[in-house]
């Protein structure tokens, strides 16, 4: 049973709805996009810019069919500061650059030979438990944003559930952005407000593009063997993503547009991102919460909220007060959105009937979550391999060699057939 819908992925809401609905994902996504390049030491204003024009692109590629905001990819924080230490930022850019290539790499496989090999690498035993980790792994995030301010943090959510549960109309669609705007209401009372970078901040301010700076990427094959591998990792998490957006709409999206043209439109998007001196991209987690919430799954939408993370970019005033927004309201937002997207996991592996009696499914599901949740680090060479993409390939592996049980087919679960398909 999929989500009752209140706009499809190619209705386009009237602009009255359309613009708030488009806020609610600017919001979502925005904490988590400028602190990569805070944490890397880019520039915040280039990679929010960098980030919807590369989310117009991913909607021009998947031609509209995937409602997935591209952000910035907390995998590539370590590895993005080590090769800026060791080669310059100039040399991260063409390290990241290359991770985009990967991605295009992978897409031509995808091209030429097919997914019916999915069927059998991603049955529901491994993308349920794959999908759960995805929302739990990212909880210990919210609970140390929530933790600096617990009462706000519960009135944001509490603002959220009642709008989602006793709203009426028009006010049922926006929860998280009534959240986010009482919750932040809350916090100027509660002195949790600094509006300071706001006074500092011009209104108009260009972003400093490569293009426009003449810090052009250089090339430095130091800075590519440490960043382009982790494009394995996110690749992996980008399938998950993947599902759980079509297990929310409805959707068999591996198929079509395809898993392919993901991955083309996120390498394109990457690639672009790093030559413009940005961070890579990477569909978002947040955002996908925010279609499960509150079913609105337009990709007009996400495209709007494309357009004002661009105009953002340019308009430092309005850029720094949504910085202003303090970590206890984006906490509660999250403490929500996070478990909607663990909650879609879960689902997965009972619409699919995943039979959690069986040892052998038992083990796999025990061995991602805690593999997953823990957040396994595994160094490689110079860079780390961790998190979800570990878990997700161990799990893979752990499905292909473990034998079934006799009373088990081939594909585990019957109720969508296989774990690329959507419910």
């Amino acid at each position: 049973m999929m989500f009752k819908k209140v706009y499809d992925i190619e209705d386009v809401p009237p602009l009255s709805k359309a613009i708030p609905l488009s806020f609610q994902h600017v919001f979502a996504m925005f904490g988590a996009t400028i602190l990569v390049p805070l944490l890397t030491k880019m520039d915040p204003s280039v990679t929010l810019f960098a980030s919807g024009l590369g989310t117009l692109i991913f909607h021009l590629i998947t031609r509209g069919k995937v409602p997935a905001y591209l952000g910035s990819s907390f995998a590539f924080i370590a590895p993005i500061i080590a090769a800026s230490k060791a080669y310059g930022a100039q040399g991260a850019f063409t390290g990241m650059i290359a991770a985009g290539f990967i991605y295009l790499i992978v897409f031509g496989i995808i091209a030429l030979v097919g997914l019916n090999w999915l069927n059998r690498v991603l049955p529901p035993i491994v993308v349920g438990p794959v999908v759960m980790i995805i929302g739990l792994s990212l909880t210990p995030t919210a609970i140390s944003e929530a933790s600096k301010g617990l009462l706000t943090a519960f009135v944001t959510a509490g603002i959220v559930v009642v709008a989602n549960i006793f709203a009426k109309g028009f006010l049922k669609i926006i929860p998280i952005l009534l959240g986010t705007v009482g919750g932040y209401l809350f916090a100027i009372t509660q002195g949790q407000v600094n509006f300071e970078t706001i006074n500092h901040a011009a209104w108009f301010a260009f972003p400093n593009l490569t293009i426009v700076t003449g810090h052009m990427p250089v090339i430095a094959w130091g800075a590519v063997s440490l960043i382009a591998p982790i494009a394995i990792a996110t690749m992996v998490e980008d399938v998950g993503h993947l599902l759980v957006i079509g297990d929310t709409v409805g959707r068999d999206l591996m198929h079509k547009p395809g898993l392919h043209k993901v991955l083309l439109a996120n390498g394109v998007a990457t690639m672009l991102s790093g030559f413009l001196g940005g961070v890579p991209e990477t569909t978002y987690g947040e955002n996908i919460g925010v279609l499960a919430i509150t079913r609105v799954f337009s990709s007009r939408v996400i495209q709007g909220a494309a357009v004002i993370a661009i105009l953002l970019s340019f308009i430092e005033k309005v850029g720094a007060a949504i910085q202003t927004i303090p970590q206890p309201v984006l906490g509660g937002i999250t403490i929500i959105l996070y478990g909607m997207i663990a909650s879609v996991g879960l689902r997965n592996l009972v619409e699919n009937k995943v039979n959690l009696a069986s040892n052998r499914n038992l083990l796999i599901a025990s061995i991602i979550f805690t593999l997953g949740v823990g957040g396994i680090n595994i160094p490689i060479g110079q860079y780390s391999f961790e998190g979800v993409g570990p878990a997700a390939v161990i799990g893979i592996l752990l499905n292909l060699v473990l034998p079934r049980e006799k009373n088990e087919s081939e594909e585990v679960g019957s109720s969508s057939g296989s774990g690329v398909s959507a419910g």
